[in-house]
Order: structure tokens, then C-alpha cells, then sequence
């Protein structure tokens, strides 16, 4: 008699069967990344009040949701395409499956649908430029981040404070990465003292960052 889960040795000793281990998982795919990205901020941020997409000559389509706006007029836009591959940089001999995934969050006061273009812009700087964005990073558009901005580009922050990272099978998380409007002014202060003093002196001058019509904060 063999017991389930068993087999007669080469002796007719019954001896327990060995699991099969399984296969490791692969890396999922493109469109489940985004499937998973877009579901996991809808389940943060609630149903989106509008949506575009844009798409670059021989990148793919990048997508900009609009959330808002909330009690205090706040609206989000947050990109959902930048994170369908892992960052790579240029002199990397291949896609590393594991490399790191991000989208990117602007939050703004007030109703500025002008930025999803040079929001998804700044989002295909990875396939276009081969441009890793992590923070402390700035991205520059070279030109207003929306009709009548003075900012052209972003500071990208530390994530995790609106959206926590999503877990993926296979592959890195996703961070969601919040990315903070440049006055030329900072953008200059940045190149020369660093990330980290900018945000000290944001943060001693009390700045609402969200505030599409700042003033730079003071430098000297």
C-alpha cells in the first residue's frame, strides 16, 4: 500500500514525495504594470475627474489623470505610463528587470490642465534622454510648465507622502514621485547648494509649494 504524498523507494521503503519548487516569477508585463498602477492611485486618490494622453514620437503613450479638486481646491495630476518599464541609464548594457519604476504627482491649487503635456514630458525623459529620476533630481522643460508659469521645471521630492509605493511580482515597486514647480531663481540656488538646502529654505519660509503664483522664496 503507497500513502498519498508518498513513493516506494528502490528498496519498496516508502519514502515522502518532494515538492516541486516553484518557478520564480518573471517580470510582469507592460500593461499589467499600468493596469496595477492605475488601479492602486484610484484606490488612494478616488475616482479621477478627468484624464489625457499624449504621446511622443517612439515613446509610448503617457496618460495624466486629474484628481480634484478637493475642500481646499486642490487638484493632483498624476502620470500613469513612465513606470511600464524599469529606468535604465544610457551606458547600461541592458534592461535591468529590477531597475527602478516611478510616476510622477504635481499638486497644484486650482484647475491647470495646461501642465499634462509638459507634466507627460518631463515623464518620457527615461525613454527619451535615458534620464533616471529619483530624488534631488531637477527635470527642465525649457519653457513654462503651463501658459504664464515662471516655473520650467520641477524639483522631484522624496515619495511616499501621498501615495505609498506599490509592490510588484518580479519587479521593483512603483514610487510615486512628487514633483515640486522651480522658480529660476531655486533652480539656479539648487544647481549650487543642493537639494536639500532649497528645501530647508522652503520650509523656514513656510511655502506653499501647491501655489501656482509664488513668489521665490527668499535666497540670501
Amino acid at each position: 500500500m503507497v500513502l498519498a504524498g508518498s513513493h516506494p523507494g528502490h528498496d519498496g521503503a516508502v519514502t515522502e514525495a518532494s515538492a516541486a519548487t516553484p518557478e520564480p516569477a518573471g517580470p510582469p508585463t507592460p500593461d499589467t504594470v499600468l493596469a496595477l498602477v492605475e488601479a492602486h492611485v484610484l484606490s488612494v486618490l478616488g475616482q479621477d475627474s478627468g484624464r489625457a494622453g499624449v504621446t511622443f514620437l517612439g515613446v509610448q503613450r503617457i496618460d495624466v489623470l486629474r484628481f480634484g479638486p478637493d475642500g481646499a481646491d486642490l487638484y493632483r495630476y498624476v502620470t500613469v505610463g513612465l513606470s511600464r518599464e524599469p529606468m535604465t541609464p544610457p551606458s547600461a548594457v541592458a534592461v535591468d528587470p529590477l531597475g527602478p519604476r516611478a510616476e510622477l504627482v504635481l499638486s497644484l491649487r486650482g484647475q491647470h490642465d495646461s501642465v499634462l503635456r509638459g507634466l507627460a514630458t518631463l515623464a518620457a525623459a527615461p525613454s527619451v534622454e535615458g534620464v533616471v529620476i529619483t530624488p534631488g533630481v531637477t527635470l527642465d522643460l525649457g519653457a513654462p510648465l503651463w501658459p504664464g508659469a515662471r516655473a520650467t521645471g520641477v524639483l522631484v521630492a522624496e515619495p511616499g507622502g501621498l501615495v505609498a509605493a506599490l509592490s510588484l511580482e518580479g519587479a521593483s515597486d512603483v514610487a510615486f514621485l512628487p514633483v515640486l514647480p522651480l522658480l529660476p531663481e531655486e533652480a539656479a540656488f539648487k544647481r549650487i547648494h543642493g537639494a536639500d538646502a532649497l528645501q530647508e529654505r522652503w520650509l523656514h519660509a513656510g511655502t506653499d509649494l501647491r501655489n501656482p503664483h509664488r513668489r521665490p522664496v527668499g535666497l540670501r
